[in-house]
C-alpha cells in the first residue's frame, strides 16, 4: 500500500530538519519553543494562561449549571459534609463527587489563607476548571508526541488552547474541563501502548508509567462524571479490535492490577454515598440523568442528529478552519496505526453523541484533542486539500472574529447604551490577525496562517471575556441583588425570592434563601425582622394582595432591572422589607 504521508508516518515521530528563514515573528517564537520539551511546555502554559485568564476573575456566576455546582460545593464547605451533594434541601445526585471535592479544596485553602468572603467568590470555584483546561492542553501535547513531531505536538496544544469551547469551559465551575484532562490522559496512555504494540516494541519489563496514568485517569474520570469516560475507552477498543482482529495490546495496560487500583480510588466514596442515601444516588445518576438523556431531551436541550457537526465549526475555531482541508488526507491514511487510533477515538463516540437526544455543546469536548492531532498530522506533512471549494474554508479565520467581535460590541451598546471603547482595540486585533491568516494561507504556509489565527483567537477572547461580558451587568441580576442586601443595616439578612429563582441568586444571597411565590414572600416577611422579599414584577400583584390580607406593612427598597439568560426574558426585581403589621 502506497504511503499517503511522507515519513514520519502517524505513530512514528521524528524531529524535522531545522528550518531556514523561519519568516514571521510568530514562526520564530514557535521555532524557539519547539527546540526542547521544557520550552514547549512553558510556552503552552503561558499561552493557556493568556487565553483563559481574561474574564476568569470578574465574570459573575453564570446560570444555571455553574451556579448549581458552586452552590452545592458551598453547602459542603458550610456543613463540613463532603459525602452528600445537595442544592439547598434538594439532593443533587446527577454527578459523582469529584468536582465538588476539587472546588471545596480551592475554597477551603484560600479561606485559611485569610481571603475574606471566599465562599461567595465564584472564581475560586473555577480554579479546578482552569487547572483542568491547562492540564488538558499539556496532555494534548504529550499525547501528540506519539503521533507527530515536537513542533506538531506544540501546534496541537495551541489549537486546543485557542479553541472556543475549551475557553468557555475553563471559565465555568463545572466538570467538563477536568473531564477533558482525565480523558486526554487516559487516551494518551492508551495510544502510546497501542502504537508500541503496532511497532513491535516488546520490552522485557515494560514500565508501569503508562498503565498507572491510564487507570488513575479512569478513576478520576469516574469520580468526575460517572461511567462516561468508560464509553470513550470502550468504543475505541472495540473499533480497533474489529479493525486489527486483536486486542493483545490491552494486556500491556496491566488490566488486573489496574482494575484493582481503580476500585481502590473510586469505591470509598461510592460506598459512603450508598450508606448515606441508599440506592437513590445510583437511581438519580444513572437512571434519572444519563439514561434519560439518551431517550428524551433534558431541560429543553433536545436536538436532531447533526447538531454537533454544525457547532464544531464554531466551538473548535480556529482549528476548525483546517479540519475540512485535512479530512481527505486523514481518510486516505486511515489504516496507518496512528490515524487509525485517532479516528477510533473520534468517530464512534461522535456518532453516539449525535444519536443521543439530549445535546449540549461540551459533550464532544473530549474528542477535540484527537481532532487537533489529526489536523496537525496533515498540516506538517503539507497534504491539506487544495480543492478550491474546501480551501476557501480559510476565510472562516476572518469571518468568525468579524461576526463575533462586532456582534458582542453591538449587544453591549444595545444593553448599556455606552460605546464600550475598551473592547474595540481587541476586536480590531482579532479581525486583523484573522484577515492575515486567511490572506497568507496556502499549503506551504499553513503553519504560518494557523499561528495568525491563534493570535486572532487571543484578541477575540480578551474582547469578549475580558471586556464585554464583565460589563454586561444586566445579565447578572443576582450580583446586583446581593449587593443591595449587603448594604442594609442589620445583621445576617435573610431573603425570600419570588419570580426570579435562579441558582446564582441562592449562591450570592445565601443558602437559606427561600424560593417561593409572591404570597409566600409576604408570609416570609411577616415572620421577623431583617427579612427581605425579592419579588419579580410578575409576582408583585400576588405579593401585594397577600400583604394586604395579612396586614403586612413593608417598605420598597431597590429595584433591579436585568435579563434572565436562562429563560431569555427581561426581569425587574423589587426588594421589599417588613415594617411590622398594621
Amino acid at each position: 500500500m502506497t504511503d499517503i504521508y511522507p515519513r514520519p508516518r502517524f505513530g512514528a515521530p521524528r524531529e524535522p530538519v531545522t528550518r531556514k528563514n523561519p519568516g514571521s515573528g510568530l514562526v520564530r517564537v514557535l521555532d524557539f519553543a519547539s527546540a526542547n520539551h521544557a520550552r514547549a511546555v512553558a510556552m503552552l502554559m503561558l499561552c493557556a494562561l493568556m487565553f483563559f485568564l481574561p474574564g476568569f476573575f470578574n465574570i459573575p456566576p453564570v446560570d444555571r449549571d455553574e451556579a448549581r455546582f458552586a452552590q452545592a460545593t458551598k453547602q459542603m464547605v458550610e456543613n463540613k459534609d463532603f459525602v452528600d451533594i445537595r442544592f439547598q434541601d434538594e439532593v443533587r445526585y446527577k454527578k459523582p463527587v469529584g468536582i465538588y471535592w476539587l472546588q471545596a479544596a480551592a475554597v477551603e485553602t484560600v479561606s485559611k489563607l485569610g481571603l475574606p468572603n471566599a465562599q461567595i467568590r465564584i472564581w475560586l470555584y473555577r480554579v479546578p476548571s482552569l487547572i483542568g483546561a491547562i492540564g488538558a492542553v499539556l496532555l494534548t501535547y504529550w499525547t501528540a508526541l506519539g503521533f507527530v513531531t515536537r513542533r506538531g505536538a506544540l501546534l496541537a496544544g495551541l489549537i486546543m488552547c485557542s479553541s472556543i469551547l475549551l475557553g468557555v469551559e475553563a471559565r465555568l465551575a463545572k466538570t467538563d474541563a477536568m473531564l477533558l484532562l482525565t480523558t486526554t490522559a487516559v487516551m494518551g496512555a492508551m495510544a502510546r501502548v497501542y502504537l508500541q504494540w503496532q511497532r513491535g516494541d516488546n520490552a522485557a519489563h515494560p514500565p508501569w508509567t503508562l498503565p498507572a496514568i491510564f487507570w488513575t485517569g479512569m478513576a478520576g474520570g469516574i469520580l468526575l462524571k460517572g461511567p462516561l469516560i468508560l464509553m470513550f475507552v470502550a468504543l475505541t477498543v472495540v473499533t480497533l479490535a474489529i479493525l486489527d482482529r486483536s486486542v493483545a495490546w490491552l494486556w500491556r495496560l496491566r488490566p488486573l492490577w489496574g482494575l484493582m487500583w481503580m476500585l481502590v480510588l473510586v469505591l470509598p466514596w461510592f460506598v459512603a454515598i450508598f450508606l448515606k442515601s441508599g440506592e437513590s444516588f445510583f437511581e438519580n445518576s444513572l437512571g434519572g440523568d444519563m439514561l434519560n438523556k439518551i431517550a428524551s431531551p433534558m431541560e429543553s436541550h433536545g436536538a436532531p442528529p447533526g447538531l454537533y457537526f454544525v457547532l464544531f465549526w464554531v466551538t473548535f475555531w480556529p482549528g476548525s478552519a483546517l479540519a475540512g482541508m485535512a479530512v481527505p488526507a486523514v481518510w486516505r491514511a486511515r489504516r496507518e496505526p496512528g490515524a487509525q487510533f485517532l479516528l477510533a477515538w473520534v468517530l464512534p463516540a461522535w456518532i453516539v453523541f449525535e444519536l443521543v437526544i439530549t445535546k449540549l455543546p461540551h459533550y464532544v469536548l473530549p474528542l477535540y484533542p484527537a481532532i487537533a492531532i489529526l489536523i496537525v498530522g496533515a498540516l506538517e506533512r503539507r497534504v491539506l486539500s487544495q480543492t478550491p471549494w474546501i480551501a476557501r474554508g480559510a476565510a472562516w479565520w476572518f469571518v468568525l472574529p468579524l461576526v463575533a467581535a462586532i456582534g458582542a460590541i453591538i449587544v453591549a451598546i444595545a444593553m448599556l447604551h455606552q460605546p464600550q471603547f475598551p473592547a474595540w482595540p481587541f476586536a480590531a486585533g482579532a479581525m486583523i490577525f484573522g484577515l492575515f491568516a486567511w490572506w497568507l494561507f496556502d499549503n506551504q504556509r499553513g503553519e504560518h496562517s494557523l499561528l495568525n489565527a491563534v493570535a486572532a483567537a487571543w484578541f477575540l477572547a480578551v474582547c469578549i471575556y475580558g471586556a464585554v461580558i464583565p460589563s454586561l451587568s444586566p445579565l447578572f441580576p443576582s450580583v446586583q441583588i446581593a449587593r443591595s442586601l449587603r448594604s442594609v443595616e442589620c445583621v445576617k439578612p435573610v431573603a425570600a425570592a419570588a419570580g426570579f429563582q435562579e441558582p446564582s441568586l441562592v449562591f450570592m444571597v445565601g443558602t437559606s434563601t427561600l424560593l417561593t411565590n409572591g404570597s409566600g414572600a409576604a408570609d416570609f416577611l411577616l415572620q421577623g425582622s431583617c427579612r427581605f422579599a425579592l419579588v419579580e414584577a410578575r409576582e408583585e400583584r400576588a405579593f401585594a394582595q397577600r400583604a394586604e390580607a395579612i396586614g403586612l406593612r413593608y417598605a420598597v427598597g431597590d429595584r433591579i432591572d436585568g435579563f434572565n439568560i436562562s429563560q431569555g426574558r427581561s426581569i425587574s426585581v423589587a426588594v421589599f422589607r417588613s415594617e411590622g403589621t398594621e
